[in-house]
């Protein structure tokens, strides 16, 4: 396992899930703010998707709302993804294609069918772009001037 997995185990067990999934839902609606991707994630607008990381003994449940990712009540849940940590972070960090985890049932999903079918496509076919990130968080002007700064591509 990688070291940063190792070193995220064990807040996930000690931290309350509501914690984590307020604090990632903030991050990661923020790092989706420019991505072509908030627009797909409209086509899910009201589902509720939760993150079971098995050997975390940790679920964050999340609602997906306007483009954006929320904190979701345990109650209600269209899809659930389950798996251990060092296979969701080698998803994050797309060291591993979605399809391998999936398909060799190192990640689960259950649930709606064809909500988690839309859900493994969104994840098969991200795509970053951090030039649109920037320009859409600190605006053109700024964005262009770090642009010639540092070459074209800000990262």
């Amino acid at each position: 396992m990688h070291t940063l997995p190792n070193l995220l185990a064990l807040p996930l067990r000690v931290i309350p899930d509501v914690v984590h999934t307020q604090i990632l839902a903030q991050v990661l609606s923020h790092l989706l703010r420019g991505q072509l991707l908030t627009t797909r994630l409209q086509e899910l607008d009201g589902k509720t998707v939760c993150i079971d990381i098995t050997d975390g003994s940790c679920k964050l449940h999340f609602l997906i709302k306007d483009g954006r990712l929320h904190r979701a009540p345990r109650s209600q849940t269209n899809v659930f993804i389950r798996g251990r940590l060092n296979d969701f972070w080698l998803l994050a960090t797309r060291r591993e294609d979605p399809d391998t985890l999936f398909f060799s049932r190192r990640l689960c999903l259950e649930g709606d069918t064809e909500t988690g079918l839309h859900i493994k496509n969104l994840l098969d076919s991200l795509e970053y772009d951090w030039d649109a990130h920037f320009r859409t968080v600190l605006g053109e002007p700024v964005a262009s001037v770090l642009g010639r700064l540092f070459g074209h591509r800000l990262l």
